[in-house]
């Protein structure tokens, strides 16, 4: 089984929003006895938290519910359990890696890498721009999915 974990600051806006938009894809694809998917916080600040209101707003509009998701952080664990770390910015990356104590295996990747950008998905915490960070999410998510079925 493909394991990922999602990342980023607080676990309430991007992260959970890659986990449960790969989790719908995934699942129309029949893959989920193949995949599984979480999410998680580099920081503490959001920790028991549920996913933030304009996040979990458009997902419903898409007919994805994250219901029971509260955030949680990565540990140093994850590292070992999953097979994909996947960043939603610079920052993650670098908080990621510290984490983890480094990046032996090459697992820790920036999600929009996979659709052959080096930018950041876009933070609606600041931006209130839901919607880019959904297109990004989106971008990101099929891209991940279709490198993970070659």
């Amino acid at each position: 089984m493909t394991k990922i974990l999602f990342i980023c600051y607080g676990n309430i806006c991007r992260s959970p929003m890659a986990e449960f938009v790969m989790k719908d894809m995934v699942q129309n694809e029949g893959l989920e006895d193949e995949i599984y998917i979480e999410s998680a916080a580099t920081s503490t600040e959001e920790l028991g938290n549920p996913v933030y209101p304009p996040a979990r707003a458009i997902m419903a509009e898409h007919g994805i519910s994250c219901k029971g998701k509260v955030a949680r952080q990565m540990t140093r664990s994850d590292y070992d359990e999953f097979d994909y770390l996947i960043g939603m910015d610079h920052a993650n990356i670098r908080n990621m890696t510290r984490i983890c104590g480094g990046d032996p295996e090459g697992k820790i990747h920036l999600l929009l890498s996979y659709v052959g950008r080096d930018d950041d998905v876009a933070d609606p915490w600041y931006t209130r721009n839901f919607q880019a960070t959904w297109d990004d999410v989106n971008e990101g998510c099929e891209a991940l999915l279709e490198e993970i079925r070659k």
